[in-house]
């Protein structure tokens, strides 16, 4: 059945490869014993007091937000202990309506590992912004989580999605704690990219909760070891040769970019699973030069690695540099990632099937997925065939739904169909006059 899905999803994204244009928008082994040390199971765990405090205000502001504070609260992390964590929340102007505030949880797209990363010691972004505003005017609180070990103590377990889902349900809960009766209970979960598969993986840990109402999901990530393995190096070998015959400067094209992505990605992922396998050597799962690079997102304890652009930059240089020394070389000759330990390493296949992969679970919750025709990093055929999987185990026939956008890539989709996220939000969590 894997294999006959794997066939299928490759015949699909074969037949769509003339839609991947030159568009880059990624600027946006084992351990000694071989055994898998699988995280611990902390879905039921209840933490010791949630909120913490609110004491900092965020270093940048929104037109449409009374006031931005960033929370301080307690989860628990992949080793189920308690750890602290950190979330912008941003209000909107007024009084909490009649009922109490709801609540909508943006979860970002990738960052980095390192404490650096965390999107509430910088400036929002483009794609950040507009939608907070517009859901800030609509009178929704908009809590945008840092995720576990992003800005505070411990590793980043990137693409954990059952950690991705506490970091958001506790957040919320914190702030219930902290607010009560101006708060009314509902909320529901938007995110892109690692964001988009934090929210889906969201839907499927708060399955339980009444109040979570649904979530919106952009470009989620999902089938990590297909894409490296089967999908990318077709579809950057065809964008390649477009950019060949337009004699497109090295520095410049879509594929070097989109492979400095990936390989950028690979590393954030490597150094997450020493989150809750503190031993895991993730250096035999990358080759050659690459391997140096691929420190870089660790830094020297995991908390002080470089973040996306300066990975993305690093591995472009180094792609670049490789091409220039022998003309005759393509963008796949670089030597990136070992399939041979991706795909015999024990860890590694936990990571990608196991911890990783969302749309395995049932999940009763109205969903909206977001993806762009044109996404080098999360190509559409892949999200297409992870929806119609999560169609088939949906609970009650729940309201399904994938928006395709046309000439999008990885960062743009969410924004361009942004009047569409809102209204899915504002249909499942309306505010009653």
């Amino acid at each position: 059945m894997a294999n006959l899905y794997k066939k299928s999803l490759l015949a699909i994204f074969v037949s769509s490869t003339l839609l991947l244009t030159a568009c880059n928008d990624s600027n946006d082994s084992s351990n000694s014993s071989g055994n898998v040390e699988k995280p611990i199971q902390y879905t039921n765990y209840v933490s010791e007091s949630g909120y913490i405090n609110s004491q900092n205000e965020s270093i940048d502001m929104l037109e449409n937000a009374d006031r931005i504070s960033i929370m301080k609260y307690r989860m628990p992390n992949v080793s189920g202990q308690n750890a602290e964590a950190t979330a912008l929340i941003m209000y909107p102007k007024g009084e909490a309506p009649v009922g109490g505030w709801k609540v909508v949880v943006w979860e970002h797209g990738t960052l980095g590992v390192g404490d650096s990363c965390a999107q509430s010691k910088a400036p929002f972004n483009n794609r950040v912004k507009p939608m907070s505003e517009e859901l800030l005017a609509a009178g929704y609180v908009v809590i945008g989580i840092d995720y576990e070990g992003l800005g505070t103590p411990g590793i980043h377990p990137y693409l954990n999605i059952e950690s991705e889902a506490n970091s958001a349900i506790y957040a919320v809960k914190a702030f219930k704690e902290r607010y009560g009766v101006k708060v009314h209970g509902d909320w529901m979960s938007v995110g892109q990219s690692q964001g988009g598969q934090a929210s889906l993986g969201t839907a499927e840990y708060a399955n339980n909760d009444l109040n979570y109402k649904g979530a919106v999901a952009g470009a989620p990530a999902s089938n990590l070891d297909f894409i490296i393995g089967t999908v990318a190096p077709t579809a950057l070998a065809n964008i390649e040769q477009q950019e060949i015959a337009y004699n497109i400067p090295l520095e410049n094209r879509t594929s070097v970019g989109a492979y400095a992505t990936l390989l950028s990605y690979a590393a954030f992922a490597a150094v997450g699973i020493k989150a809750y396998e503190p031993n895991f050597n993730y250096i035999p799962m990358f080759e050659g030069r690459s391997q140096e690079i691929a420190k870089l997102a660790e830094g020297t304890n995991g908390e002080d690695g470089l973040c996306l652009s300066d990975m993305v930059n690093a591995y472009r240089s180094e792609i670049v540099k490789f091409m220039q020394e022998d003309s005759s070389r393509k963008v796949m000759d670089f030597p990136g990632i070992s399939l041979n330990e991706l795909q015999n390493n024990p860890t590694l296949q936990y990571f990608l099937n196991e911890v990783s992969q969302p749309g395995k679970k049932p999940i009763d919750k109205p969903i909206l997925v977001i993806q762009g025709e044109a996404d080098t990093n999360v190509p559409h055929a892949v999200t297409q065939m992870m929806v119609e999987g999560l169609k088939q185990i949906s609970v009650n026939n729940q309201d399904i739904t994938m928006i395709s956008v046309p000439g999008a890539g990885h960062t743009e989709a969410i924004d361009w169909k942004r009047a569409e996220l809102v209204e899915f939000i504002k249909k499942h969590m309306p505010y009653t006059q």
